[in-house]
């Protein structure tokens, strides 16, 4: 009988801590990552140097909060990941330091 409590609370650690990281680490460089992206595609298309019309402005804060999302993405889903696996490997431990004999004991193996 497999329990995945630890596994859930290994998840949404991942979870919480990632989006924490994302927060002081992520935000900044997928914004400014996106805003390059995003210039230069406003840029191929309308020429360089941009003007200050609206075209341009949409394609480059699109672009920057394309970034950021996909940054935040990138973060979450890694943690989320780590704090899985992290949680599944402890689960898998307990499991294997417990024996079950016969039909309902289950003596807890130090």
């Amino acid at each position: 009988m497999k329990t995945v409590k630890t596994t859930k609370t290994g998840l949404y650690i991942g979870v919480g801590a990632s989006l924490v990281l994302f927060a002081f680490i992520g935000l900044m460089p997928g914004s400014f990552v996106g805003g390059v992206i995003g210039i230069n595609i406003a840029g191929a298309i309308f020429g360089l140097p941009l003007t200050a019309s609206a075209l341009p402005r949409l394609i480059v804060a699109a672009s920057m909060l394309l970034g950021v999302m996909l940054s935040g993405l990138v973060f979450v889903s890694g943690g989320a990941m780590a704090g899985w696996l992290t949680g599944n490997a402890i689960d898998a431990l307990r499991e294997s330091k417990t024996m079950t004999i016969g039909h309902m004991q289950t003596v807890k193996i130090k």
